[in-house]
């Protein structure tokens, strides 16, 4: 482990930002080392407990318009035909199942729940750019001081995901907080994001720190119309994540078919 003067983190790295990111990195390893366990075991998805689930009240939709043009990432988005607005409206209140609130950066309140909607989990928050796995010309050390070139989930030939090309989507390590695999999601499935009356697919492609929530790939980011830059882009709210239980992609890396997938569940989901 590095050593730090006497002030600690404070007084090694007096800039915020990269104390901010300093921490994150430290986080975004160990829940790393543990995801790479848990991704070689096949997620069972449980009911959770009458207790864990509690009916909340949640904000309203953002940005309910339709679902925006084809996004701009190598291996973009996808178009869904599933409008953003219907979308939100389907989740538009939280029966929530996490055992508390989420983050979604180190320095703010918890404030972010997980809920349940039926086929689907959700959540509201932001989204941090996440550059990790494959080395690329826009995802690799120069471009991102804190890039680690491992990623949770492969592909199907065993190398990282590549965070450039391939829209996904980052769960929080499982914790006492919430764990994923119990409400039946895994590497792979399926995700629908909404931002700005734009819907994306993607899939589950990496853990990020127990306790931090709202985070996507590059690639999923430049597909929302998003800053995609691991530094300084991103936003600081009104994205949504559904995640559809059960579901999964293989190969991981088939973004063709996280769409087809997507629109399906997503339809489908409407209708319940």
């Amino acid at each position: 482990m590095m050593g730090f003067p006497k002030g600690g983190v404070k007084d090694a790295f007096p800039c915020k930002p990269y104390r901010k990111a300093l921490w994150l990195m430290l986080a975004r390893t160990l829940a790393l080392s543990t995801a790479l366990g848990v991704a070689l075991l096949p997620a069972v998805a449980q009911p959770a407990p009458a207790a864990s689930v509690q009916r909340i009240a949640a904000p309203g939709p953002q940005g309910g318009g339709e679902s925006g043009e084809e996004g701009g990432a190598r291996g973009g988005g996808g178009r869904s035909a599933v409008t953003a607005a219907e979308l939100l409206a389907r989740v538009d209140g939280c029966t929530r199942i996490s055992q508390g609130l989420y983050r979604t950066d180190l320095r703010t309140a918890a404030t972010v729940p997980v809920c349940d909607a039926g086929g689907a989990v959700f959540w509201r928050a932001d989204l941090d750019v996440n550059c990790d796995g494959q080395a690329t010309p826009r995802c690799n050390t120069g471009a991102d001081p804190y890039f680690l070139e491992q990623t949770a989930f492969r592909q199907s030939d065993g190398r990282p995901l590549n965070a450039e090309t391939l829209p996904f989507v980052v769960v929080p390590a499982p914790s006492g907080l919430w764990r994923y695999p119990d409400w039946g999601i895994r590497g792979g499935s399926v995700v629908a994001v909404v931002h700005g009356g734009t819907v994306r697919y993607g899939v589950v492609g990496d853990t990020g720190p127990a306790g931090i929530i709202g985070e996507a790939s590059h690639a999923m980011a430049a597909a929302l119309g998003i800053d995609p830059d691991p530094r300084s882009g991103g936003v600081g709210s009104g994205v949504t994540y559904i995640l559809f239980k059960g579901s999964r992609v293989a190969p991981i890396e088939d973004h063709a078919a996280a769409v087809t997938q997507g629109d399906a569940l997503a339809r489908a989901f409407l209708q319940g």
